[in-house]
């Protein structure tokens, strides 16, 4: 079981090339995946996607891509010729409004201004650094997944203990529910033979019983809870359960309702009412899980 929240560092440390993948997930209903990385790296990006597709199926997830690379290499140096002619034409028109003014400006005063001359930006990542990428993504995503993993289990032993109180719940009702029709029936019985003074027809009497007891049944209800009690404990086995559980949870407060309209019992719905208090502990934990 894993939880979809979580954090995964990943790094490259070889030949000058120092490169570190950091990982980030929260709750989210589908799989969504934003990448944050140098523009050395944009060509990468549906390749950093696709390995994080092979990982998490759910969640969304940030990945940042940071890097520096002391490999030896010639660098080039970019002449912005839009700038310069900027800077100029400003000079230009400094010396028409202010012909005072001397005319200093030469090769090297134009080079030092900002941004005329800048160091050539990286084209897309080499081989070296694609391998370096994979590497320490693979690395993040094995972190992450065990700090998932950790809390997932975490999840999971809570899960299990509110599912347990459900249970106990459920038996409780189960129980209680064959005496409702017998109270009913004595009930009805004392009221009739109090307001006709001691005349009671004992048939009709039974055939009332009977017309309650079917309309308060709540067999099938429980019946089907305790379905759904056994198949959440079999899904908690596996490792994704996110979708399967929210689906089941669903089920749960379906009968838990059915029970609580159903019932003509103070015992009953009070059991129902907790009952239905702990599968919405149980729904939102589930939103935490992949």
């Amino acid at each position: 079981m894993y939880s979809m929240t979580g954090y995964g560092k990943g790094e490259y440390r070889e030949n000058g090339v120092e490169l570190t993948v950091e990982v980030r997930s929260v709750n989210n209903r589908y799989l969504d995946v934003a990448v944050k990385c140098p523009r050395a790296f944009l060509s990468e990006e549906e390749s950093i996607r696709a390995l994080v597709r092979e990982s998490l199926s759910r969640g969304h997830i940030d990945v940042f891509v940071n890097f520096t690379d002391g490999r030896e290499q010639e660098k080039s140096l970019f002449l912005d010729k839009n700038i310069a002619r900027s800077y100029y034409s400003v000079k230009e028109e400094l010396l028409k409004e202010f012909p005072k003014l001397s005319d200093d400006a030469n090769v090297s005063f134009f080079m030092r201004l900002p941004d005329v001359v800048r160091p050539l930006e990286a084209g897309s990542a080499d081989e070296v650094l694609k391998g370096a990428l994979k590497t320490a993504l693979k690395n993040a995503l094995e972190a992450h997944a065990a700090m998932r993993k950790a809390e997932g289990e975490r999840l999971k032993e809570d899960l299990i203990a509110h599912m347990k109180v459900i249970e106990r719940l459920r038996d409780d009702i189960a129980k209680r529910a064959p005496a409702i029709a017998e109270e009913y029936r004595k009930k009805l019985t004392e009221r009739i033979s109090d307001f006709l003074g001691g005349k009671v027809d004992e048939t009709r009497i039974l055939t009332e019983a009977a017309l309650f007891a079917d309309k308060c049944s709540i067999d099938e209800e429980l019946t089907r809870l305790s379905s759904h009690i056994t198949e959440f404990y079999a899904i908690c086995k596996s490792d994704r359960v996110g979708r399967k559980l929210d689906f089941l949870i669903q089920e749960f407060n379906r009968e838990c309702n059915t029970v609580c309209s159903k019932s003509n019992d103070g015992k009953i719905t009070a059991c129902a009412l907790e009952m239905k208090n702990e599968i919405e502990k149980v729904r939102e934990q589930v939103q935490n899980l992949e």
